[in-house]
């Protein structure tokens, strides 16, 4: 029998939810504002933490849902008052670095990926292939940019220009992103928001993140050695529990795995 005192005073207790995985892309265990939601929600107010700590280990993905996630966790952390820790794996780049700097401080591993601050869009052209093969591409639209970078259809520059400028109003939200929040910690001698990436040391240097360590120990440092952590993460769906993978699982699966190669992952 387990005697109970409600008088003494417990350790501190810190929440740790888990960011692993590309942001916004179909698959098991995606990371999205939807499926993070209750899991945020539960780890702010469950059980009264001291903090939040963030376990990132994400190569990107789509920057609505980043930002959508990284709001969600500023919105908790102000209205509960709770500090937000981040500790980056392998990789905290393009989105998973919007999602870093969602915390209050930055923590990463020696060998980490850091920054990738910028915007992508990539695609294929196939218009030569079905040329070839005797295909014809028949498509009709109510307005003349309704079909915009159509793959089947032959590359149109005002269709380019088009989403250059979508990409440049994209990657100015991010770069006011990272500067409000690591206002005063970044180096004005380097261009930053280039789309480079840098190991975890040079990341330090430049103001991307506080410095090197883990978890655990950094926790400890700060809430003393007997602090407490209860896990947070995204539950794998029933049929995944039990090895069914759909096809839209797997390809997610590829394209996230196409994603963290980028990083040399």
């Amino acid at each position: 029998m387990t005697l109970r005192f409600p008088f003494l005073k417990k350790p501190p207790l810190v929440a740790v939810v888990r960011l692993a995985g590309a942001i916004g892309m179909p698959g098991r265990g995606a990371l999205s504002d939807a499926a993070l939601a209750p899991v945020l929600h539960r780890a702010f107010r469950k059980g009264k933490p001291a903090a939040v700590a963030l376990e990132i280990n994400s190569p990107g993905g789509s920057p609505v849902q980043s930002s959508l996630i990284g709001a969600r966790i500023r919105r908790l952390a102000g209205e509960l008052k709770l500090p937000v820790y981040a500790f980056v794996e392998d990789v905290a780049a393009s989105g998973g670095y919007w999602l870093a700097v969602s915390a209050d401080e930055i923590w990463a591993d020696d060998s980490s990926v850091v920054g990738s601050i910028g915007v992508i869009s990539s695609g294929f052209g196939a218009h030569e292939l079905l040329a070839r093969q005797g295909v014809e591409r028949r498509v009709y639209t109510a307005g003349e940019s309704k079909s915009m970078l159509d793959p089947f259809r032959p590359e149109n520059a005002e269709d380019v220009a088009r989403l250059k400028t979508l990409l440049g109003d994209i990657h100015q939200n991010f770069i006011r992103h990272v500067t409000a929040r690591r206002a005063g910690k970044l180096s004005e001698a380097e261009s930053l928001f280039t789309g480079e990436i840098w190991l975890a040391g040079r990341a330090a240097e430049l103001g991307l993140i506080e410095g090197i360590a883990h978890l655990k120990p950094k926790m400890q440092e700060i809430f003393g050695e007997k602090v407490r952590f209860r896990r947070y993460g995204i539950k794998k769906p029933l049929l995944s529990r039990f090895g069914v993978s759909l096809a839209q699982e797997a390809l997610g699966s590829v394209e996230e795995r196409a994603a963290f190669a980028r990083f040399g992952l």
